[in-house]
C-alpha cells in the first residue's frame, strides 16, 4: 500500500462518518480514529508487523507513518485554559531539586510568588534558575525530574487566583 492510497483512506474514513477503522494487511497495519463531534480529529498510525523469517522481495514497498491531526482541542485544554502555563525559556535537562542532596523547590499544591525558583534547567553545564513570572497555586507539574526540555515546552501551571 502506497502513501497515496493511506491518503484516500483517510480521507474516505474521514467523510464516512466511521468513529475507527483498522486494517491489517501482511506485514502493514493501519489505524484510522475520528472523533464525530463537532470536531474532526484524525490519526493514522501505519506500522511494520515483525515477521518470522524475512523472505526476499521482489519489489520492496516503502511504507511512511502518516499522522494527520486537524483541529487537535481537546476538552482537558478547555479545563487547563483558566490556568497560567510556565513554559521552559531554553533547551536542556529540567530539575526540580538544586542538587541530588537537596529538596525539590516546589510541589503540586505550593503556592509560589513572583520571582520563586521554580526548577533549574541545565544547558551546556550551566544551570539555570527558572523564576515564576506569576504568582498563585503550583496545579500540575507537566514535565519529569531529569527528562530533557524543549524551548517553550510547558513545565507547570499555575492557578493565579
Amino acid at each position: 500500500m502506497d502513501l497515496k492510497e493511506i491518503q484516500n483512506l483517510i480521507k474516505f474514513v474521514a467523510n464516512s462518518g466511521v468513529a475507527e477503522v483498522k486494517l491489517e494487511m501482511d506485514d502493514v497495519k493501519i489505524t484510522i480514529r475520528t472523533t464525530l463531534e463537532g470536531n474532526v480529529t484524525e490519526t493514522t498510525y501505519v506500522q511494520q508487523l515483525p515477521t518470522q523469517a524475512q523472505l526476499p522481495q521482489v519489489a520492496p514497498q516503502q511504507v511512511s507513518p502518516v499522522v494527520v491531526n486537524v483541529n487537535t482541542e481537546a476538552p482537558a485544554a478547555a479545563e487547563d485554559s483558566k490556568y497560567i502555563t510556565i513554559k521552559s525559556p531554553i533547551i536542556g535537562t529540567f530539575y526540580r531539586k538544586p542538587s541530588p542532596d537537596k529538596p525539590v523547590f516546589t510541589e503540586v499544591g505550593n503556592t509560589i510568588a513572583k520571582g520563586d525558583v521554580l526548577c533549574v534547567i541545565e544547558a551546556m553545564k550551566l544551570f539555570n534558575e527558572i523564576e515564576s513570572e506569576v504568582s498563585g497555586k503550583i496545579v500540575k507539574i507537566l514535565v519529569d525530574d531529569m527528562s530533557p526540555v524543549e524551548f517553550d515546552q510547558p513545565l507547570f501551571l499555575v492557578d493565579p487566583s
